[in-house]
């Protein structure tokens, strides 16, 4: 396999190159097959199942992730893929059945805004030595991929895994305006981040606007020292993204001589302008979002979800109209001065608004969480009169969430065809009591809590309690 897959979008061909046939254009003498570089994948994913088994779990409570639920319900998965649900399912010859009398089953979690692998366990200096969480060069960090900074031994991942996370999305970080490239990862410890990278998911990119950026800039000196300054900094990158776009048709359509002289920044705001790169937004104000928005409008692109977001309850209506989501927390506000006037009830008054809403992480201890963050915020809702049954909740954690990552189609729910991503919980996941028993990645068996590890899974899991040696 060739080092460098092109992305479906290259389908398209020359045809998405060229400008359109009209009496002001220039003789066109198209190049053979001209390649946009912005639309070549240099990292595949290397990601291969573990060996998996057939098997039935029997007598569940389930909840499907898209908002159905099964008292003493059974699901069957085959071939590492989910083929039923329902009461009284046969398991096939071969399979190997689970009994679930008392115990709950869900997709598994999907974690949307992880660090894992950049702030590595056990944190030191989170500033300085032990961070590749961002790209301090300028408030352009655009041509950054986060996956050529992760490692792969973070025990955080082994952990996530342990609380039933099965997907999670790993973003730069915030400092920098445009701060580079997502990638999504399966949490599995692997020699390199390409064994752990989800095959042909859809890729996301990191933006920031409010207080990270705009007070490093002024610490530094240098970029915008202001939200204004923000906001003007990057309708300047974006329409210096529009030239770079013009300039490399001008050169397919045979218009210039030589090509443009490749730019990686330029290149990632290409795809964001095309639709290629989904948007994971942090802000946290009201008029922030709103000014994002705009910005997105004018620009013709797509902001897929603003993250932390703990004033989006103030403009339910904004996001439901662009068909934004809301990353939030359970219960963060008040610890900087754009948290001020965040709230417990964000998620539950977002829900009921029918805006896309669900919870993040932004580290490592709430990535083995997610759940119990969940719950917490189901209980502010409670308090003002929104009561959300577990098989809603779910869908923060899982359906939401494989929306908000284009992954809709293949994780977060249990429904014939998808992947047997799937946690059989000791009992209701929304408890602080209850544990994840079984966690299931593609059919395979890749966490049992009665028969952990025989080994430490990572170097970093050595001095924890109760880990044996290799």
């Amino acid at each position: 396999m060739s080092r460098r897959m092109a992305l479906p979008a290259l389908a398209l061909g020359v045809a998405a190159l060229l400008p359109a046939a009209g009496l002001d254009a220039a003789p066109a003498k198209p190049r053979a097959a001209p390649t946009a570089p912005w639309l070549e994948e240099p990292f595949p994913s290397t990601y291969a199942p573990r060996a998996r088994h057939d098997v039935l779990i029997a007598h569940a409570t389930v909840l499907d992730g898209a908002g159905g639920r099964l008292d003493d319900g059974d699901v069957l998965l085959q071939n590492g893929r989910v083929v039923a649900l329902g009461h009284g399912l046969k398991a096939p010859p071969g399979a190997e059945t689970v009994d679930a009398h008392g115990r709950w089953v869900t997709p598994g979690l999907i974690d949307v805004h992880s660090h894992d692998g950049t702030y590595v366990l056990p944190l030191t200096d989170i500033d300085e030595d032990s961070s590749d969480v961002s790209e301090l060069e300028t408030p352009n960090s655009a041509n950054i991929r986060i996956e050529n900074a992760i490692n792969p031994q973070d025990a955080a991942f082994q952990r996530a895994l342990e609380n039933g996370v099965t997907t999670l999305q790993v973003l730069p970080g915030s400092t920098p305006i445009f701060s580079g490239q997502a990638v999504v990862l399966k949490p599995l410890i692997a020699p390199s981040v390409a064994a752990m990278k989800f095959p042909a998911a859809p890729s996301g990119f990191k933006m920031a606007c409010g207080e990270n950026p705009k007070s490093f800039d002024a610490e530094q000196k240098r970029g915008p020292t202001s939200r204004a300054g923000e906001i003007a900094y990057i309708r300047q990158a974006f329409l210096d993204a529009q030239r770079y776009r013009e300039e490399w048709r001008a050169w397919a359509a045979g218009r210039t001589a030589e090509p443009p002289r490749r730019d990686l920044k330029m290149e990632a705001l290409v795809n964001i302008l095309e639709g290629r790169l989904r948007i994971n937004m942090h802000c946290y104000r009201s008029d922030e979002m709103a000014n994002m928005l705009a910005v997105a409008q004018e620009f013709g692109f797509h902001l897929t979800a603003f993250h932390h977001a703990t004033e989006a309850y103030k403009i339910p209506g904004l996001l439901r109209a662009a068909g934004t989501c809301a990353a939030v927390w359970g219960d963060w506000w008040g610890f900087k001065m754009e948290a001020l006037d965040g709230i417990r009830a964000n998620a539950p008054l977002l829900d009921k608004a029918g805006v896309c809403v669900t919870m993040h992480s932004d580290s490592p201890v709430s990535g083995q969480r997610l759940a119990i963050d969940a719950a917490t915020a189901a209980a502010a809702g409670r308090a003002v009169g929104i009561a959300l049954p577990p098989e809603r909740l779910i869908r923060w954690v899982t359906g939401n969430s494989a929306h908000m990552l284009g992954l809709e189609d293949r994780i977060g729910r249990l429904a014939p065809g998808y992947n047997a991503d799937v946690v059989v919980w000791s009992g209701n996941p929304f408890s602080i009591y209850t544990k994840a028993d079984l966690v299931l990645i593609d059919g395979a068996l890749v966490f049992d809590r009665a028969h952990p590890p025989a080994h430490a899974p990572s170097d970093f899991e050595l001095g924890r309690e109760g880990v044996p040696l290799p």
